[in-house]
């Protein structure tokens, strides 16, 4: 027997089809562990076969007599499991189902009735327990991917309680469950996990299958005309932070020094304030400065074009109110549009941008990229100004603007094939979706957020040696959303790790107390 193969698996590799495919010893060694039969927690870099440790599980369900169930937040991602079982499981392919919202109820439910396997969008399952067109009574197991989902009132929290209230086997699936104790003690108790695998890039079962990535950090200044722009905003908005701070409404008089979710709390807190008319001197102020802020955040991190989009969209707004009437009203933003719309009419953006279509067109010509971006006004620049270089290039956006599942299909396909180079997603390029492996993968900006930080650099690096370049703009939130992902990737492990030893202590005791029932019994 080969040092890894299939055969370890057996009788269950019978439902499989592998193919070509090399057995990995992580994905042995965690698949053995979930045959194991516990609700078990699966943290996975993107890239390294996560579904087909689901499709393990899956198929021993499937052995044993049970049904299956795989849920995925997105349709399109449903669907692509549903592909990806229907070549790998060797069923009927009539038991194998795919139940989403564009179906009625009364369909999905013979549908389901009939199924083997379901892949399913966790609210329409949510929808048909609560409905009693679908009971789990037959279920062996049920898998959740991004399972770090499953946490507040989102459907896999309900549907997770039902799985354990009925005692089935939970699998969970993701890249990251967040860095904090908290989050991940919340999710563990959601999904019931009694086990947790996880496993980065230079565990010793994992680095052999990992072709390396090298993550670079490229620095630009805002330039002349941002800064310049900029200087004629921020005043604006420390004058009203400052109004909130004599009001013991803020600690900061400096809104760049200010954690941008501090300022979701000042406005809870104004929400809170029972005196009216206190209430709204301290509300206009704060509308002021959220309004300002994002705008200041986009000139400077994103570019001028995002910046002018997003003031459009205020002045089209029907229903403005008395703190967007002032600052539409006010000298200094008005100065700053204007040199905004010149500067957009000599074809000026963002230093970010200008080095990126220097960065793709000469050092990646001819090479696969994915480049991250937060805005879709981002995007659309980026795109265009691609496209203007002689660079091939699409935008890969959700479901807004018209875009359907099929385009999305459609886009990826083509992206694929080599019919363009150049991917620019917004997050739903991040999760899940099979996007091709790429030469290289550029953040368009630092993202504070460690899940969607380890999601991004997993698509590069796979087949082949992989490189990550993140633009950073100096003395902006760029610099301390660097900081804070890196922060949140390393606390994220050494959280997971901590957890996992506490609840393997946890089952140990239950096993010991278990036991000495069981002694204690055949004294009598």
């Amino acid at each position: 027997m080969a040092l890894n193969d299939w055969k370890e698996l057996d009788p269950y590799s019978s439902l499989v089809n592998t193919g070509t495919m090399e057995p990995r010893a992580y994905q042995l060694n965690i698949i053995k562990s979930v045959f194991r039969g516990s609700n078990t927690l699966v943290i996975l870099p993107t890239g390294l076969g996560k579904t087909l440790i689901a499709i393990f599980a899956i198929a021993k369900a499937l052995y044993e007599g049970r049904k299956a169930l795989i849920l995925a937040p997105t349709k399109p991602l449903s669907e692509q499991h549903y592909d990806s079982l229907g070549k790998m499981l060797n069923v009927d392919p009539n038991y194998l189902v795919l139940l989403t919202g564009s179906s009625i109820g009364k369909k999905r439910k013979e549908m389901e009735k009939a199924a083997r396997v379901v892949v399913a969008t966790p609210q329409t399952i949510a929808n048909d327990l609560k409905a009693g067109r679908m009971s789990l009574d037959e279920y062996g197991i049920v898998v959740f991917d991004e399972c770090h989902k499953a946490v507040g009132r989102y459907a896999y929290t309900y549907v997770a309680n039902e799985c354990n209230e009925s005692g089935i086997q939970i699998v969970g699936l993701t890249a990251s469950p967040g860095s904090g104790s908290a989050k991940i003690k919340a999710l563990v108790n959601t999904l019931g996990i009694r086990n947790i695998e996880i496993r980065v890039s230079n565990d010793s079962d994992v680095a052999p299958y990992v072709m390396g990535k090298r993550t670079n950090t490229i620095y630009v200044d805002m330039g002349q005309t941002i800064s310049q722009i900029a200087y004629l905003i921020k005043p604006a908005i420390n004058e009203h932070l400052s109004n909130l701070y004599s009001h013991g409404m803020s600690p900061y008089v400096d809104f760049e020094t200010m954690p941008r979710g501090r300022l979701i709390e000042i406005g809870r807190s104004i929400d809170r304030i029972e005196a009216q008319k206190f209430k709204f001197i301290n509300l206009f102020d704060y509308m002021f400065v959220l309004y300002l802020s994002h705008a200041y955040d986009l000139l400077t991190t994103e570019g001028i074009y995002p910046f002018t989009a997003y003031m459009k969209s205020l002045q089209e707004k029907e229903k403005k109110g008395r703190a967007l009437n002032s600052i539409l009203s006010n000298r200094d933003i008005g100065e700053a549009m204007r040199l905004a719309n010149e500067a957009l009419e000599a074809d000026e953006e963002h230093p970010k941008a200008a080095r990126i279509m220097e960065m793709v067109g000469r050092q990646m010509a001819g090479k696969s990229v994915i480049i991250f971006a937060q805005y879709r006004s981002t995007i659309k620049r980026l795109v265009q100004m691609l496209r203007a270089n002689g660079i091939s290039a699409m935008p890969f956006v959700g479901k807004k603007e018209g875009v359907t599942n099929a385009d999305q299909r459609d886009t990826v396909e083509k992206f694929r094939k080599g019919e363009f180079k150049v991917l620019v997603a917004t997050s739903i390029g991040e999760e899940g979706l099979d996007i091709p492996a790429v030469d290289a993968v550029i953040f368009y900006e630092p993202v504070p957020s460690e899940i969607r930080n380890i999601q991004r650099k997993g698509r590069a690096g796979r087949m082949k040696f992989g490189e990550i370049y993140i633009m950073v703009t100096r003395k902006t939130k760029d610099e301390r959303y660097l900081l804070i992902s890196a922060m949140r990737e390393k606390r994220m492990k050494e959280n997971v790790e901590i957890i996992k030893e506490q609840i393997a202590r946890r089952e140990a005791r239950s096993a010991g107390a278990a036991a000495g029932a069981d002694a204690q019994k055949r004294l009598f």
